[in-house]
Formats: C-alpha cells, structure tokens, sequence
C-alpha cells in the first residue's frame, strides 16, 4: 500500500466514514490514476475533468456514480493532499430524480416464498419487518434484540449513527425461529464462516436477486426496496413521517418524505377533483363504478 493511499484511508476513518464508503472511494481513485497510469497527487483538476466525461460519455456510467467518484476525488485533494480547491472546482452532474422501486405488501409476501436459507429468509425480513439498510441486517448482533421492549438497537448504523427501530411480534417469532434451529455462536446473529464474522451484504443481494427471478415479480426487488416497502406500509397505515424518519435513520425529513411520498396506496385513494364534478357523492369511494350517462 502507497503512503498516500494509507494516509487517504486514515483521513476517511477519522471522520468515521462507512466501511462501504471507504472501499468506494478507494475503488474510485485508484481506477483514476490507473486510467492516467500517474499517482493521484500528480494530476490536477483538468485531469478530473477528463476522467468525468470518460465515466460519462465512454464507460456509460450513471450520474450517481459520477458523482460518487467526484465526492472520492474532492476529498482526496482537498483533505488528504491539503489543495487550495473548494467544492465549485468539483462540479457534478445532474442526478435524474426517480421514484423509487416500492414493492407491495403481496410482492413482498411472494419474494419470501422463494428466498433460498432460512438465515437469508431472517436476514432479509429484517429489511422488511424493521427498515433496516442491508449492511446493518447482516451486522446486527444478538445483544441487540430487545425483546422484553420489542426494540432493535441499531449500532454504527449509516453515518455511525445509533438508533433504535421496532421489533414486530411477527418478526421476533421468525428470528427466534431461526435461532433455535441455527444456533449461531459468537456475537453476530447472521455469523459467517468465522462465528466472529458476519455474512457479507452481497450473500443477502444475490439471495434477493435469485428470489425475485423465481418469483418472476415485474419490479425488481432488491434490499433496499423491502426498506422502501417499510416505510411506504407504515405511511399507509397513518404512521407520522417524524416517526418513520426515526425507525429509518434518516438526518433530515427531506429524503424520509422521498421514501414516502410515492405511496401507491395513498396515491390511489387521492379523490380526482373530475370524480367531484361528475360522480354523486355516495360513489366517491367506489371510483371503479363507472358514471351514468
């Protein structure tokens, strides 16, 4: 390892950076100076400029992971190597606002019916039951099951932030459940080879992955959309945004409000301001009734 890559590593953990992040931005600057075939600190800010539209226009790459790797290079040189550049020489492109993929309460239902394992079955539930991210499902330890107050504790969850999220009596019956049949020793309730290590996210994607083909579901699913249909249930069954922004772990009501505002079910239920004018009122909530001539 080069002393500026450990030093570029050492930056990043003490502002206590996810592990996933570190790894990214890692991944980033290195295919940089491997596309220049020059050290980082030789190259300056045309150079990152050239390197964004290649991500651009010849790799094809999304705007998110452009912008992902121009995060990765603004704090390589602007912490790591102390340039005098502010955030403006780091433009970035513009991210396309789309709605995201919210599976439904009978999708999901049928997702579970093909998860191949009953430790990815648990692990997986968790993203649904709790709104877990699928880096804290694989990492929860068993210490963490609150059961006597139906609480999860949430430990260095995104950001190295704590919290606490539900713990449904559905839930706590499939994990214990799991429990009893696996008996997983050491700390992690999803232990991997080693029972002092957990389970990777990417076991639980490809498990998601594999469940949604058999299932052949039309949308996509994957861990993170189950977190999405936690919080798209809850806002439909009257649950304060506050709340969900809580259970979630989220730092400003903003991207809660992105997660909920795309509730099919409340989209569905909104009254037409045509149905006012044209359907008597005592058929405004049948609207599959068609109107009389």
């Amino acid at each position: 390892m080069t002393p500026l890559r450990q030093r570029f590593i050492e930056d990043m953990q003490l502002r206590n950076f996810a592990t996933t992040t570190q790894r990214s931005y890692v991944h980033y600057v290195a295919d940089f100076a491997l596309y220049f075939n020059r050290s980082p600190e030789l190259l300056d800010l045309e150079a990152v400029r050239q390197y964004q539209l290649y991500l651009l226009q010849d790799r094809k790459l999304s705007a998110q992971s452009v912008s992902t790797f121009t995060s990765a290079a603004s704090f390589l040189y602007r912490v790591t190597l102390a340039m005098p550049w502010t955030k403006d020489n780091f433009p970035r492109p513009r991210i396309p606002e789309t709605l995201p993929v919210v599976p439904g309460p009978d999708e999901v239902r049928r997702l579970f019916q093909y998860i191949p394992g009953i430790k990815n079955r648990a692990a997986l539930m968790l993203c649904f039951g709790a709104g877990l991210r699928v880096s804290e499902a694989v990492s929860l330890q068993i210490s963490h099951i609150d059961s006597a107050r139906m609480l999860l504790q949430i430990v260095h969850g995104k950001g190295a932030k704590d919290r606490y999220s539900v713990l449904s009596p559905a839930l706590l019956q499939m994990l214990r459940t799991y429990y009893r049949i696996e008996r997983p020793a050491g700390p992690y309730l999803f232990p991997s080879w080693s029972p002092q290590r957990h389970i990777s996210a990417g076991v639980l994607q490809r498990a998601c992955t594999e469940a949604w083909q058999l299932a052949g579901l039309p949308k996509r699913i994957t861990p993170h959309s189950l977190r999405h249909a936690f919080a798209s249930c809850l806002l439909d069954s009257g649950v304060d945004s506050r709340v969900i922004q809580v259970l979630l772990g989220h730092k400003r009501i903003a991207t809660t409000a992105r997660y909920t505002a795309v509730s099919p079910a409340k989209i569905a239920a909104t009254v037409s301001p045509l149905d006012q004018i044209l359907l008597p009122k005592r058929n405004r909530g049948h609207r599959s009734r068609q109107p009389k001539a």
